[in-house]
């Protein structure tokens, strides 16, 4: 027995495939960006300052990215 599947849908064209990577890769840059920042902010904080936020330096870059990798 073969199983095939076949699919009909509207065929999107080169310029809006290119378009929509642009817009995506743009989108991922000013999420990294702002990530950064919040690094950068947050390394500049006196360990006092952490604590208080319940964080400890070595904890900040997993703090910062922790819905795209410890979920």
């Amino acid at each position: 027995m073969a199983l095939t599947q076949s699919y009909s849908g509207e065929k999107v064209g080169f310029f809006s495939s290119l378009f929509d990577g642009l817009m995506r890769g743009i989108g991922q840059i000013s999420a990294s960006q702002s990530r950064v920042r919040e690094i950068e902010r947050l390394q500049a904080m006196s360990d006092e300052a952490l604590n208080a936020k319940g964080l400890r330096r070595e904890d900040i870059v997993r703090h910062v990215f922790r819905d795209v990798f410890w979920q």
